[in-house]
């Protein structure tokens, strides 16, 4: 059944009510067309359930913009969406990438992840290529996918949005790796489903390191918003030589600050009996949340972003493949992934609204059930990073 304002309808009731569905739902593909935006093609998702959402083709397939109900979910930084054309990766001795840096989701990979660094790479053959330097987050991030297709599909009486696309990552004597994305969301729903898959079409043992920067900004982020997740450690924090410094916790957020510097926090995180992590940031106030729920077979490790700076205002969850000790750590400990040939990886992430106070409460009990979080603002970090797989 699809749902539409109030009512489950069969698929022969919705179409009776319109020539089109799309009056209350549907997936469009549109073109920005000024500033450093112009050029983006976009995907535009309404379920009819008040969420509406944009994918940026030319970007990933990365989510841009979220709200429900006119309310906002993603955040927007000052870079905006710029045009990939724009884009220098190894600007700004690697941080080249915060210039591109925006939106409820951003991809990171897909063979790096985390803060520079440079790795011998033999695995290439090819002696002007010893190694790879590679800037903040990776590359896949302002890749212009191919498009495959998108639309709505019906199966009986229920009708799903839905586009895919391949974003390939390659180059001559180095790696050649895809992004095989799909997102899909029923009409009716505050659901969107996430899956990628990432391939490796070369015939170079390639490593492989994957992370989404999910963003979430005002009105979801104010004062006394709260942050929750089946915390069963916290790991570590890049501010712990100055923990409590600038006042702000890991669990319940300030209004936006003056001369903040950005906080970073690993937790590790338990799954419930299918596996699954949902993680959620909520409003009190206002009655809405964000959940995002990943598989710890898939992403073992999770980090908290807070960026509560003054006009640049959000808090990141950004699920990994790896620790936050990046790309080298991950060769260190024999935990980065490589894949030869034909090899993948799947990763399947939903990302739910929660539109309500009864929404959030079921959230933060499913959530408690699997491990309490520390009840404290500034636990201390054990340091224990818990080993994870992979091939190095």
């Amino acid at each position: 059944m699809v749902k539409l304002y109030g009512k489950n309808l069969k698929r022969a009731e919705a179409e009776a009510l319109s020539g089109s569905l799309g009056h209350a739902a549907g997936v469009r593909l549109m073109t920005l067309e000024d500033g450093l935006e112009r050029g983006n093609r976009m995907l535009e998702f309404r379920t009819g359930s008040g969420l509406r959402f944009t994918v940026l083709v030319d970007r990933c397939m990365d989510i841009a913009e979220c709200e429900h109900n006119g309310r906002a979910i993603g955040w927007h930084s000052p870079a905006g969406f710029r045009h990939p054309s724009l884009h220098d990766y190894e600007g700004e001795g690697g941080l080249g990438w915060m210039r591109s840096f925006s939106g409820l989701m951003v991809t990171c990979g897909l063979d790096h992840i985390l803060f520079m660094h440079e790795a011998e790479t033999p695995e290439y053959v090819y002696g002007p290529r010893q190694t790879a330097k590679h800037s903040l987050h990776g590359r896949a991030g302002t890749i212009p996918a191919r498009l495959t297709g998108y639309g709505e599909a019906w199966d009986g009486d229920t009708c799903t949005l839905w586009a895919e696309g391949v974003v390939t990552q390659g180059t001559v004597f180095g790696e050649h790796l895809e992004l095989h994305r799909r997102i899909e969301v029923e009409v009716g729903s505050d659901e969107i489903r996430l899956t990628d898959r990432v391939v490796n079409r070369g015939f170079y043992e390639t490593p492989h390191m994957f992370c989404y920067h999910i963003n979430v900004g005002h009105p979801v982020v104010e004062e006394g918003a709260r942050y929750l997740a089946p915390i069963r450690d916290v790991v570590w924090a890049a501010h712990e030589e100055e923990y409590e410094k600038q006042g702000v916790g890991y669990r319940q957020l300030p209004a936006p600050q003056m001369g903040f510097h950005e906080q970073v926090w690993q937790h590790e995180m338990g799954a419930d009996a299918e596996g699954r992590v949902p993680v959620a940031l909520v409003n009190d106030r206002m009655g809405l949340g964000f959940m995002v729920t990943t598989r710890k077979d898939q992403f073992p490790c999770m980090y908290e972003w807070q960026n509560l700076q003054a006009g640049q205002y959000a808090v990141g969850i950004e699920p990994s493949t790896n620790h936050v000790t990046g790309n080298g750590g991950a060769r260190e400990r024999g935990e980065l992934i490589r894949l030869s040939h034909g090899e993948e990886c799947r990763y399947d992430t939903t990302f739910t609204i929660l539109p309500d106070a009864a929404a959030i409460a079921g959230a933060e009990a499913a959530i408690s059930a699997i491990a309490t979080q520390p009840d404290q603002d500034y636990p201390a970090p054990s340091g224990n990073f818990q080993p994870i797989g992979g091939r190095s």
